[in-house]
């Protein structure tokens, strides 16, 4: 006669508890994949028109950095102290933007003679003595034009604060540029008052004067010498 093993309440009772546990590891394990599978991608400027003008931005400053070490002056220290200061804020940037922190790119020409300005003629409304046409909504003065310069170069901030201004790889301070986005038609003229390792890098008082909402990179950019 066989008899049959009955489990005391002790024993239920743990047994119980690790089906428990058991259950409730598999679920953690889930759930931790689960929120590993949702993490939030970076992106990098290949995928981001936003990230590659912080990435440009970066590179800008960077080269600016390595050329005022590679031939220093009196003022390089200081120089070069504020770019830092404008990359650590570039890196916030990007990172607010999901972007890669610190991926440099330079976007930069190497500097080229200037040709002598071509003769502009003026449009019909001028020759007839019109009073409206020239005018721009991106404002800053930009009705004036010239010399076409840097053909090809794109444009994009450096990160410094203060008044509309540029910096130029090209031109010396007190140089007067204007600059339009072809894509939404906006217009600035600013002063050139430092060097910087592009043709033209608008601080951001200027690149707010034509930037398109939440991009960080003209590509399609018409820069004239006016002054």
């Amino acid at each position: 006669m066989s008899r049959r093993r009955t489990l005391g309440p002790k024993k239920k009772i743990a047994l119980l508890l690790s089906a428990v546990t058991v259950a409730g590891g598999g679920a953690f394990v889930m759930a931790s994949t689960s929120n590993a599978s949702q993490a939030p991608t970076t992106k990098s400027a290949a995928d981001s028109t936003v990230c590659q003008g912080l990435a440009t931005a970066l590179g800008n400053n960077q080269k600016f950095i390595e050329g005022q070490r590679t031939n220093p002056d009196a003022q390089s220290e200081a120089r070069i102290a504020n770019r830092e200061a404008v990359i650590a804020q570039i890196e916030l940037q990007q990172k607010a933007s999901g972007c890669t922190v610190g991926e440099s790119a330079q976007d930069s020409q190497p500097a080229q003679p200037e040709q002598p300005a071509q003769p502009q003629q003026p449009a019909p409304e001028e020759q007839a003595g019109g009073g409206d046409a020239g005018q721009n909504p991106g404002g800053g003065g930009a009705a004036a034009s010239g010399e076409q310069v840097c053909n090809g170069s794109t444009i994009t901030l450096s990160g410094e604060d203060g008044a509309p201004a540029a910096s130029s790889n090209q031109f010396p301070a007190g140089t007067r540029l204007k600059v339009t986005n072809l894509d939404n038609n906006k217009s600035t003229t600013v002063e050139v008052t430092g060097v910087s390792g592009s043709c033209a890098l608008l601080n951001n008082a200027a690149f707010e004067q034509v930037r398109e909402p939440g991009k960080f990179l003209i590509r399609r950019a018409l820069i004239e010498k006016v002054g």
